[in-house]
């Protein structure tokens, strides 16, 4: 089984009552649920009880709790409203019984009205960028194993990852990534707009490191989303290349503010972005 097949396969809830769907974590030696995976479960089950003619077009996640990737996660999903063009859906994510995520999504059913956007920015094409696994290769003796195995999701930088070290001393906090699904998906555009809920989780925060050359792996900091929300403007493929453009306006109070634009391979803006992490300065003694 690819990486995909495996994020596909836990994007598969089972349903366990009304309203009421299950969620498996994949098989890694992580300490807490990845945040992408619990919005993009949660994302499933809303959309699970909305007609399929309604596309989602924003959410709004809070991440109250860490998830444990060794309980299944319980997503319960509450129908607020169903208008004639509006759909709206708010989920609960618990473990334990405890919750550890809330999300709020809308879906609207598609209409004609004004269209703009601002343009993509020009960059280098990402096949002619190095992968992950070949940018990390030569820190692999300093690396955690986890940056070097296989993933569902191909990421190439613009630039040098932040996580690869702050040798350079702070830079200008944006950052650009290309990102798809490393393999064909089904045609069912709920499923897209699921997978890049959870690729929007990735790297985002990243950009908070460069206006201070720090990285994840200095041992000065601790970290943590804590809010994430998503405004679906176009349709989207996720396993086509989309430009994830990045930027952090804003650091304070233990916070780290990011927001980011998506397009698509043809220069077309479809998705907007914006989280808050905690990014918290650690004692020696607390490392």
């Amino acid at each position: 089984m690819t990486p995909l097949d495996e994020l596909l396969e836990i994007l598969d809830l089972d349903e366990v009552g009304a309203d009421v769907y299950r969620g498996q974590s994949p098989q890694e030696d992580l300490q807490r649920v990845f945040g992408g995976q619990v919005a993009g479960q949660a994302l499933v089950a809303a959309g699970r009880t909305v007609p399929e003619d309604r596309p989602v077009h924003s959410l709004h996640a809070y991440f109250l709790r860490p998830g444990d990737p060794t309980v299944p996660i319980e997503y319960a999903v509450e129908r607020l409203r169903d208008g004639r063009s509006f759909t709206a859906r708010r989920v609960v994510a618990r473990q334990r019984g405890k919750a550890i995520l809330t999300l709020a999504a809308s879906f609207q059913l598609p209409a004609e009205g004004l269209d703009h956007q601002t343009p993509m920015p020009v960059v280098p094409e990402p096949e002619t960028l190095p992968t992950l696994a070949e940018r990390v290769a030569p820190y692999r003796d300093k690396l955690p194993a986890w940056w070097s195995r296989e993933r569902p999701i191909d990421v190439r930088h613009v630039g040098d990852p932040p996580y690869l070290g702050g040798a350079d001393g702070p830079r200008e906090p944006r950052q650009y990534v290309w990102m798809r699904a490393a393999g064909k998906l089904p045609d069912d555009p709920m499923l897209h707009a699921c997978v890049i809920a959870y690729a929007s989780d990735m790297t985002l925060l990243d950009s908070v490191l460069l206006a201070h050359g720090e990285t994840w792996h200095s041992g000065r900091l601790k970290a943590a989303s804590l809010d994430h929300a998503m405004w679906f403007h176009r349709p989207a493929r996720a396993d086509e290349w989309m430009l994830y453009v990045q930027e952090s306006p804003s650091a304070s109070g233990a916070r780290g503010f990011t927001r980011a634009q998506i397009y698509t391979w043809d220069g077309k803006l479809a998705v907007s972005v914006a989280q808050e992490g905690m990014i918290r300065l650690v004692e020696p003694r607390d490392r």
